[in-house]
C-alpha cells in the first residue's frame, strides 16, 4: 500500500516533471486524507502545485475547502465556483453535488440562508439521483445546521436524524461524528444540557479516532457550552482552552472565533466583565474578518449587554443598532427580542437623569 509520504514524493515529481495526469491523482488522494485530518495550510500548497499544470476541479475543491476552513469564506466562494464550473462541463454530477453544499456552507456562514438552502437542494436532488449516500447524509446535516440557525429546532433535529442514519448505515464515521456534534448543538440550543452532553460525548471519541483535529474544537467548544449551561463554569474552561489551542494550531478561525464567544459568555457569567469583552472583541476582529454575520450579531448583542450593565447606554446602543441591522440581514430568529431590547434601552436613555 502507497503511503502519504510516497504519494507527497510521487506528486513533487509529478509536478517537476509536468506529468498532469500523474500530479492530479497523487494530489488528490493525499489531499483528502489531509483535510480530514485539518492539514488546512498544507492543502493550499499541495493544491496551487497541482494547478500550475492547468484547471482541475478536484484541486480547487480542496483548495476551497482549506479557505473555507481557515476563515478564507470569500477566497473560497471563488475557488469553489471555478470548481463547480469544470464539474459541470465534465457533467460530473458528483463532483457537482459535493460542490454545490460547500458553496452552501459558505453562504450560510454569510448569513444568506435562502442562497444557502438553494445549494443545499440541488447537492440533495443529485446525491440521490446518483446515489451517493454518503454525500447526501453530509447535505441533510447541513440543512439541519441551517434550520437551526434559524431557530427551527423541531425541523433541524428531524434532517440530522434522517442524516445520522444513513451515516451510521454507510460506516462514515466523519460524517456520524459531524451529525452527532450538531445533533447536541440543537440540544444545547434548547437548553436541553445533558442531552446535548450526551451527543456530544459520542461524537468526540470519533473525532479523536479519525484524527479531525478541527473537528475536535468545534465539538469540545461545544462541549464547554453545555457544562457552562450546567453551571460548571471550571468544567467548561477547560473545555474551551482545549478548543481554542487546537483551532489555533490547525488555523480554523471560524471555531477559535466561536470559541473566545463561548469564553466571553463564561467569563461574564463569572462576573468578569473586562475578561468578557476582551474575549468578545478577539472574536468580533475574527467574525467581521470571515464574514460571519450571524455570529457577529450574537457577539455584538453580548457586548451590548456588559455595556448597559456598565452604565455606558450610548455605546450599548450603537452596538445593538447594528445587531439589528445584521438580524434583518440575515433573517436572525432573535429580530423581534433584539429589537426589544433596543427600544427598552432607548427609552432608559430618554429617562436618565
Amino acid at each position: 500500500m502507497t503511503t502519504i509520504a510516497q504519494l507527497v514524493e510521487v506528486h513533487r515529481l509529478a509536478v517537476a516533471g509536468q506529468e498532469a495526469g500523474i500530479a492530479r491523482d497523487a494530489g488528490n488522494r493525499v489531499a483528502k486524507r489531509w483535510l480530514r485530518r485539518s492539514r488546512f495550510t498544507d492543502v493550499v500548497v499541495l493544491a496551487n502545485a497541482t494547478l500550475t499544470l492547468g484547471p482541475y476541479a478536484a484541486a480547487l475543491h480542496d483548495l476551497g475547502a482549506a479557505q473555507a476552513s481557515t476563515g478564507q469564506s470569500r477566497q473560497a466562494l471563488g475557488t469553489y465556483e471555478r470548481a463547480l464550473h469544470l464539474y459541470r462541463e465534465a457533467k460530473d454530477r458528483a463532483g457537482e453535488a459535493a460542490t454545490l453544499g460547500n458553496v452552501g456552507l459558505v453562504y450560510d456562514g454569510f448569513g444568506d440562508r435562502q442562497q444557502a438552502l438553494t445549494c443545499y437542494r440541488q447537492a440533495l436532488a443529485i446525491n440521490q439521483e446518483v446515489g451517493n449516500r454518503v454525500n447526501e447524509a453530509a447535505t441533510l446535516c447541513n440543512i439541519g445546521a441551517l434550520y437551526n440557525g434559524l431557530g427551527e429546532r423541531q425541523k433541524a433535529l428531524t434532517y440530522h436524524r434522517q442524516a445520522l442514519t444513513i451515516t451510521q448505515e454507510e460506516g462514515d464515521r466523519a460524517g456520524e461524528a459531524a451529525i452527532l456534534t450538531n445533533i447536541g448543538s440543537v440540544y444545547k440550543d434548547l437548553g436541553e444540557w445533558q442531552q446535548a452532553l450526551t451527543y456530544l460525548r459520542q461524537a468526540l471519541p470519533i473525532r479523536r479516532e479519525i484524527g479531525d483535529r478541527a473537528g475536535e474544537a468545534s465539538t469540545l467548544s461545544s462541549i464547554g457550552s453545555a457544562w457552562r449551561g450546567l453551571g460548571d463554569l471550571q468544567q467548561a474552561l477547560t473545555y474551551f482552552q482545549q478548543s481554542l489551542l487546537m483551532s489555533r494550531e490547525v488555523g480554523d478561525r471560524p471555531v477559535q472565533a466561536v470559541t473566545l464567544n463561548n469564553l466571553g459568555l463564561l467569563y461574564q457569567q463569572a462576573g468578569d466583565q473586562q475578561q468578557a469583552l476582551t474575549h468578545y472583541q478577539q472574536a468580533l476582529d475574527i467574525l467581521r474578518d470571515v464574514g460571519d454575520r450571524p455570529v457577529e450579531a450574537v457577539t455584538r448583542y453580548n457586548i451590548a449587554m456588559i455595556h448597559r450593565a456598565e452604565g455606558d447606554l450610548d455605546r450599548a446602543i450603537s452596538e445593538l443598532e447594528i445587531v439589528v441591522e445584521l438580524d434583518r440581514e440575515v433573517e436572525h430568529p432573535d429580530l423581534a427580542s433584539d429589537t426589544a431590547a433596543l427600544e427598552r434601552l432607548r427609552r432608559e436613555r430618554g429617562e436618565a437623569p
